[in-house]
């Protein structure tokens, strides 16, 4: 095996379970760690590195002295990290399915503008799209893209393909970004597509990306209902000043 394809054993564990749990049914009991080292040849610390990555990405659920079991798909997602909704359902073992709503080339606003850092009334692209998981509605996702973009993304299957993985073929490889997370009452509209009541309560997630040069390429804003999508939450305590004296 060549160092360009090596990849370490507690991930190749990790991927043959993923493969394996798209099979399963949620509760279906898992191999032990002990039993891992017996089918893989592995330590058990190598064993339990595979099925803690599993674990962290709500796929699995440990219970100490009973085992490792099958997750119920879940639609969380890390607030410090972005993948695509595709890839993010697919993770979950969850057929991932979108509407498209939109897609037209048009003006940007002033909001739009500054937020790609172009001049007002540049063109851009809007795409707005339905995005589901086992035909449930998730999402209304839209996004604002720099007009270069459309002779990517204008003709595009975006109804099973995926937004991130075309822009890449285009050469607009996404990076980072920077983002906003609020809380929003459903329109009528909003309740209409997502299949919720009028007034329901919605996550709201704005975000700008940026490409592996700097350059501002996708303004996006995602509305979910609020029982249906989480972002899990990551974070460091901040030692407390012990240094100043109380009022």
């Amino acid at each position: 095996m060549t160092e360009a394809t090596y990849r370490p054993h507690y991930r190749q564990i990790e991927q043959s379970l993923r493969e394996r749990i798209v099979t399963l049914q949620p509760g279906e009991r898992l191999p032990s760690d002990a039993e891992l080292c017996v089918e893989f040849g592995v330590s058990r610390m190598t064993a339990r590195n595979a099925m803690q990555r599993l674990a962290e990405d709500g796929l699995i659920d440990r219970q100490p002295g009973r085992g490792s079991f099958v997750a119920e798909p879940s639609t969380h997602r890390r607030a410090n990290r972005l993948m695509t909704f595709t890839q993010e359902m697919l993770r979950r073992g969850r057929v991932p399915s979108s509407r498209m709503l939109t897609r037209v080339i048009r003006p940007s606003t002033t909001s739009e503008a500054a937020s790609l850092g172009i001049p007002p009334r540049q063109p851009v692209v809007h795409l707005r799209r339905l995005r589901s998981a086992d035909d449930q509605p998730i999402a209304i996702e839209s996004a604002i893209l720099i007009g270069a973009c459309a002779d990517a993304v204008m003709t595009a299957d975006l109804a099973h393909g995926s937004l991130h993985e075309t822009l890449a073929r285009s050469g607009y490889v996404l990076r980072r970004g920077t983002g906003t997370i609020a809380a929003a009452a459903a329109t009528a509209e909003e309740a209409r597509l997502l299949g919720i009541r009028t007034g329901d309560p919605l996550l709201v997630e704005r975000r700008v990306i940026m490409d592996s040069h700097g350059r501002r390429i996708e303004a996006t804003e995602s509305v979910y209902p609020a029982d249906r999508y989480a972002l899990d939450v990551q974070f460091d305590v901040e030692a407390p000043d012990t240094t100043q004296e109380d009022d």
